[in-house]
């Protein structure tokens, strides 16, 4: 509910690279594409998780325009439920976090939110990393100017 999500500042654009990249190379290849990057990015499992709630909350958030229901209640739940695993691995176990959080993007990405024009799960990660991208070069026009 639009209510209690705060508002957040979007990911910088190499964040978001950093986080999409993971995604992308796991839904590609397996664990085996992965393998010690979140030892060697410790900060990963927190990107992770914030692009997940990036995600996530669009899809569960009832518009301000719409009277809340019983349905704005329980996509609210959904909401908690499906990110509760994932800040309790960013938090408790940040390294082998790492691929539970990305793997819990992949599963809502196909199940939920597939891209009606390509099935291709790839593609639609892709399109969402260059959305997040263009949303980071907004927010943060100073980091993207220099690159």
């Amino acid at each position: 509910m639009p209510y209690l999500s705060p508002p957040r500042t979007p990911l910088a654009e190499e964040q978001v690279e950093r986080a999409f990249d993971y995604v992308i190379a796991l839904h590609l290849g397996g664990g085996g594409h992965v393998a010690g990057r979140a030892d060697a990015d410790p900060e990963l499992a927190f990107l992770l998780l914030r692009l997940a709630e990036d995600i996530v909350f669009p899809a569960t958030t009832v518009s301000d325009d719409d009277d809340p229901c019983s349905d704005s209640f329980a996509l609210d739940e959904v909401e908690c439920i499906l990110l509760s695993a994932p800040r309790d691995w960013a938090r408790d176990s940040p390294t082998t976090g790492a691929l539970g959080i990305a793997r819990t993007i992949i599963r809502f990405t196909v199940d939920v939110i597939p891209d009606p024009d390509n099935e291709d799960t790839a593609t639609t990660l892709e399109t969402m990393r260059d959305e997040h991208r263009e949303r980071a070069r907004t927010v943060h026009p100073t980091v993207g100017a220099h690159q």
